[in-house]
């Protein structure tokens, strides 16, 4: 049972999961468009031990006395929308269609693109899941990509920095102050865990090429949001490698896309167009629930009112040097660990 199943259950007494829920619980054979008959089997798991599949917008219950007592909420809200963070992320700036993608880079990064055909990767360094909008007569899929180790790292090196005494608009205005590629400084960021985009290998966080005579706060900075952005880089080619169209990205104007620096380094290694959103996840639960409450009449209804702060494109003029920024990147990456490219 993932999360939000489970908290629908408390709230309403009612056990029920979607297709979406099912696909991130590697229950769904994407094939057959459905419940994944042989999974079952091999693991020896009763149909009947699946609970019953609700479309991610319908009114799938309501909150019941206890539920409303212990939490305070009025009886009988209808609960009337179901997804996972990240389809929802997705869900929250409109992403929908074949080709559109979402980007975040909070504690760890992740871009979620959308397809008509479910494409996967052989290598599982990312993940294909049934998108919130998905219909048996019209299917959609998310590929996701994450890197764990993205904000943790620029909120390690805040407290290594000074804590409170440090914001991270300074950070931001320190990393500018370096010039691109950091003076041959790089920052691999994977100090949070095994990456799936690693194959699940424990490779940990670098900072290689330091040089104490030239190096200050600032390259350091600079080579933390390169390095990020490298990280993702190296997942947006396996998504490009799977066959997906990835031209213009989706985020919302928050955590580290409010770094100007990072937005940058974000369109000019990727190439891709950058569009910025006032919105957030929350913002996306709440379209997503009226859509399922029928008080939006459909989708495009919902997100009128869903604004644009900010499209970013990248420059020919940079192209060439945040080329060399992830090309050094990657060799440090392979000199750690051949297999992995």
């Amino acid at each position: 049972m993932l999360p939000g199943d489970y908290i629908a259950m408390k709230l309403s007494g009612e056990i029920l999961t979607s297709e979406t829920g099912l696909s991130e619980g590697i229950f769904w054979d994407f094939k057959e468009n459905g419940i994944s008959k042989a999974l079952l089997k091999q693991m020896e798991i009763p149909m009947e031990w699946i609970p019953e599949v609700v479309p991610s917008f319908s009114v799938q219950g309501r909150v019941h006395e206890e539920a409303a007592l212990e939490t305070g909420l009025e009886k009988g809200i209808p609960i009337s929308y179901r997804a996972g963070d990240q389809p929802n992320n997705a869900f929250s700036l409109h992403v929908l269609k074949p080709g559109e993608l979402a980007t975040t880079a909070g504690t760890s990064g992740t871009v979620y693109g959308v397809c008509n055909t479910p494409l996967y990767d052989p290598k599982s360094r990312v993940n294909t899941f049934v998108h919130v909008n998905h219909k048996k007569e019209l299917p959609s899929y998310g590929v996701l990509l994450c890197v764990n180790g993205t904000g943790i790292l620029n909120s390690w090196l805040k407290n290594l920095l000074g804590g409170t005494s440090v914001s991270y608009e300074e950070m931001n205005r320190l990393a500018s102050e370096a010039p691109v590629g950091s003076g041959n400084l790089t920052f691999l960021p994977f100090g949070n865990g095994v990456e799936r985009i690693l194959q699940n290998t424990p490779l940990g966080a670098h900072l290689m090429g330091l040089d104490l005579l030239k190096h200050s706060k600032a390259h350091v900075l600079r080579a933390a949001q390169e390095g990020i952005v490298a990280a993702l880089t190296f997942g947006f080619k396996i998504m490009r490698g799977m066959g997906m169209d990835l031209q213009t990205v989706k985020a919302g104007h928050a955590n580290m896309f409010l770094s100007p620096l990072f937005r940058q380094t974000f369109v000019e290694m990727n190439q891709v167009s950058l569009e910025l959103y006032a919105t957030d996840g929350a913002q996306g639960a709440a379209r997503g629930a009226g859509i399922g409450l029928e008080i939006f009449k459909d989708e495009e209804h919902a997100f009128k009112g869903l604004d644009l702060l900010e499209t970013l494109e990248p420059s020919s003029s940079q192209s060439e040097a945040y080329e060399a920024v992830y090309s050094q990147w990657l060799h440090r990456l392979t000199q750690l660990n051949s297999t992995l490219t």
